[in-house]
Protein backbone atom coordinates (compact mmCIF):
# COMPACT_ATOMS: atom_id res chain seq x y z
CA UNK A 1 0.00 0.00 0.00
CA UNK A 2 1.51 3.17 -1.29
CA UNK A 3 0.40 6.31 0.02
CA UNK A 4 0.97 9.40 -3.18
CA UNK A 5 0.02 12.56 -2.89
CA UNK A 6 1.16 16.15 -4.39
CA UNK A 7 2.07 18.84 -2.70
CA UNK A 8 2.76 22.80 -3.84
CA UNK A 9 5.20 23.66 -1.25
CA UNK A 10 5.83 27.90 -0.56
CA UNK A 11 9.82 28.03 0.39
CA UNK A 12 9.41 31.69 0.00
CA UNK A 13 9.14 32.60 3.43
CA UNK A 14 11.13 30.26 4.91
CA UNK A 15 14.49 31.10 3.00
CA UNK A 16 13.82 34.65 2.83
CA UNK A 17 14.85 34.12 6.72
CA UNK A 18 18.36 33.01 5.85
CA UNK A 19 21.43 34.49 4.98
CA UNK A 20 21.35 34.90 1.39
CA UNK A 21 24.90 32.31 1.13
CA UNK A 22 22.35 29.50 2.80
CA UNK A 23 19.12 29.97 0.89
CA UNK A 24 18.96 26.71 -1.19
CA UNK A 25 20.25 24.91 1.86
CA UNK A 26 17.30 26.11 3.79
CA UNK A 27 14.74 24.74 0.91
CA UNK A 28 16.00 21.68 1.20
CA UNK A 29 15.48 21.55 5.08
CA UNK A 30 12.20 23.04 4.58
CA UNK A 31 11.00 20.54 2.19
CA UNK A 32 12.36 17.73 4.51
CA UNK A 33 10.42 19.31 7.07
CA UNK A 34 7.16 19.78 5.17
CA UNK A 35 6.75 16.16 4.28
CA UNK A 36 7.60 15.04 7.74
CA UNK A 37 4.61 17.20 8.95
CA UNK A 38 2.15 16.15 5.85
CA UNK A 39 3.08 12.61 5.21
CA UNK A 40 4.36 11.65 9.04
CA UNK A 41 7.31 9.79 8.71
CA UNK A 42 10.92 10.69 9.76
CA UNK A 43 12.50 8.79 6.56
CA UNK A 44 12.35 11.48 3.52
CA UNK A 45 14.74 11.29 0.14
CA UNK A 46 14.59 13.83 -2.28
CA UNK A 47 14.85 12.49 -5.77
CA UNK A 48 17.14 13.53 -7.99
CA UNK A 49 15.69 15.85 -10.23
CA UNK A 50 13.87 17.67 -7.21
CA UNK A 51 17.58 18.25 -5.58
CA UNK A 52 18.55 19.68 -9.34
CA UNK A 53 15.60 21.85 -9.78
CA UNK A 54 16.23 23.66 -6.16
CA UNK A 55 19.79 24.14 -6.66
CA UNK A 56 19.87 24.84 -10.66
CA UNK A 57 19.71 28.90 -10.00
CA UNK A 58 22.91 28.48 -7.13
CA UNK A 59 22.94 28.25 -3.87
CA UNK A 60 21.41 32.12 -3.37
CA UNK A 61 18.39 31.86 -6.00
CA UNK A 62 16.38 29.38 -5.07
CA UNK A 63 12.10 29.18 -6.65
CA UNK A 64 9.47 30.57 -4.28
CA UNK A 65 7.77 27.39 -4.79
CA UNK A 66 7.98 23.98 -6.06
CA UNK A 67 5.13 21.03 -7.01
CA UNK A 68 6.35 18.08 -5.44
CA UNK A 69 5.00 14.20 -5.50
CA UNK A 70 5.28 12.50 -2.51
CA UNK A 71 5.18 8.76 -1.89
CA UNK A 72 5.09 6.48 0.99
CA UNK A 73 6.03 3.13 0.92
CA UNK A 74 7.88 0.68 2.84
CA UNK A 75 11.35 -0.51 1.93
CA UNK A 76 13.05 -3.64 3.45
CA UNK A 77 16.60 -2.64 4.83
CA UNK A 78 18.33 -5.69 6.40
CA UNK A 79 15.42 -7.32 6.80
CA UNK A 80 13.13 -4.87 8.78
CA UNK A 81 10.12 -3.10 6.94
CA UNK A 82 11.25 0.73 7.05
CA UNK A 83 8.68 3.61 5.96
CA UNK A 84 10.48 5.91 3.46
CA UNK A 85 9.01 8.41 1.29
CA UNK A 86 10.08 9.80 -1.67
CA UNK A 87 9.85 13.15 -3.29
CA UNK A 88 10.12 14.14 -6.66
CA UNK A 89 8.95 16.91 -9.30
CA UNK A 90 6.03 15.92 -10.37
CA UNK A 91 6.53 14.47 -13.79
CA UNK A 92 10.29 12.98 -13.11
CA UNK A 93 10.28 9.05 -12.96
CA UNK A 94 10.19 7.76 -9.82
CA UNK A 95 13.11 4.78 -8.31
CA UNK A 96 13.38 3.32 -5.67
CA UNK A 97 16.51 1.73 -4.56
CA UNK A 98 16.86 -0.71 -1.94
CA UNK A 99 19.78 -0.24 0.34
CA UNK A 100 21.87 -3.25 1.20
CA UNK A 101 25.01 -2.28 2.92
CA UNK A 102 28.28 -4.63 2.17
CA UNK A 103 31.75 -4.72 3.53
CA UNK A 104 34.43 -2.52 1.92
CA UNK A 105 36.35 -5.42 0.73
CA UNK A 106 33.47 -8.05 -0.81
CA UNK A 107 34.68 -10.00 -3.29
CA UNK A 108 32.90 -9.08 -6.39
CA UNK A 109 34.18 -5.64 -5.97
CA UNK A 110 37.53 -7.03 -6.15
CA UNK A 111 36.60 -9.40 -9.05
CA UNK A 112 35.77 -6.09 -10.86
CA UNK A 113 39.56 -4.58 -10.54
CA UNK A 114 40.87 -8.22 -11.64
CA UNK A 115 38.49 -8.23 -14.76
CA UNK A 116 39.59 -4.02 -15.31
CA UNK A 117 42.99 -5.08 -15.31
CA UNK A 118 43.61 -8.38 -17.12
CA UNK A 119 40.98 -5.77 -19.65
CA UNK A 120 43.63 -3.31 -19.77
CA UNK A 121 46.57 -6.11 -19.91
CA UNK A 122 44.85 -7.66 -23.23
CA UNK A 123 44.69 -4.12 -24.86
CA UNK A 124 47.95 -3.42 -24.28
CA UNK A 125 49.32 -7.02 -25.49
CA UNK A 126 46.88 -6.48 -28.39
CA UNK A 127 48.56 -2.79 -29.62
CA UNK A 128 51.97 -4.82 -29.21
CA UNK A 129 50.83 -7.10 -31.79
CA UNK A 130 49.40 -5.00 -34.13
CA UNK A 131 52.64 -2.48 -33.81
CA UNK A 132 54.60 -5.63 -34.45
CA UNK A 133 52.64 -6.47 -37.57
CA UNK A 134 52.75 -3.06 -38.90
CA UNK A 135 56.63 -3.25 -38.46
CA UNK A 136 57.05 -6.95 -40.53
CA UNK A 137 54.92 -5.07 -43.19
CA UNK A 138 56.79 -2.41 -43.62
CA UNK A 139 60.05 -4.35 -43.88
CA UNK A 140 58.48 -6.73 -46.37
CA UNK A 141 57.34 -3.24 -48.15
CA UNK A 142 60.49 -1.81 -48.32
CA UNK A 143 61.88 -0.90 -52.26
CA UNK A 144 65.28 -2.47 -52.73
CA UNK A 145 66.98 1.08 -52.54
CA UNK A 146 66.71 1.13 -48.88
CA UNK A 147 67.73 -1.94 -48.70
CA UNK A 148 71.00 -0.85 -50.79
CA UNK A 149 71.99 1.57 -47.76
CA UNK A 150 71.58 -0.52 -44.88
CA UNK A 151 74.46 -1.96 -43.10
CA UNK A 152 75.81 -5.20 -43.56
CA UNK A 153 77.72 -7.07 -40.61
CA UNK A 154 79.26 -9.82 -41.96
CA UNK A 155 81.59 -9.65 -45.23
CA UNK A 156 80.34 -13.01 -46.46
CA UNK A 157 77.00 -11.17 -46.66
CA UNK A 158 77.90 -8.04 -48.07
CA UNK A 159 79.45 -10.21 -51.22
CA UNK A 160 76.83 -11.93 -51.54
CA UNK A 161 74.31 -8.90 -51.49
CA UNK A 162 76.67 -7.62 -53.99
CA UNK A 163 76.39 -10.41 -56.58
CA UNK A 164 72.69 -10.60 -56.30
CA UNK A 165 73.13 -6.21 -56.85
CA UNK A 166 70.75 -5.31 -53.66
CA UNK A 167 73.91 -3.15 -52.02
CA UNK A 168 76.90 -1.31 -54.26
CA UNK A 169 80.61 -1.84 -54.36
CA UNK A 170 81.88 0.16 -51.35
CA UNK A 171 82.62 3.74 -52.23
CA UNK A 172 85.33 5.84 -50.72
CA UNK A 173 83.60 8.66 -48.67
CA UNK A 174 83.93 12.27 -50.38
CA UNK A 175 86.84 13.67 -47.88
CA UNK A 176 88.91 10.60 -49.06
CA UNK A 177 88.29 11.33 -52.76
CA UNK A 178 90.34 14.56 -52.91
CA UNK A 179 93.78 14.18 -53.38
CA UNK A 180 95.92 15.24 -50.71
CA UNK A 181 96.35 19.19 -52.29
CA UNK A 182 92.61 19.05 -52.41
CA UNK A 183 92.03 18.71 -55.97
CA UNK A 184 89.77 15.96 -57.46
Amino acid sequence: MALERIYTIPLRKEFSRAPNYKRTKRSVRTIREFLQKHMKCDNVKLGKYLNLELWKNGRKNPPPRIQVKAIKDKIKIKDKDVEVVQAELINAPIEFKKEEKKDSYSLPKLGRKKDKQEEEKKEVLEKEEKRETKLQKEEESKPEDILKHQKVSSKEAQEKMRSQKIISSPQKPRHEKHDAKGKK
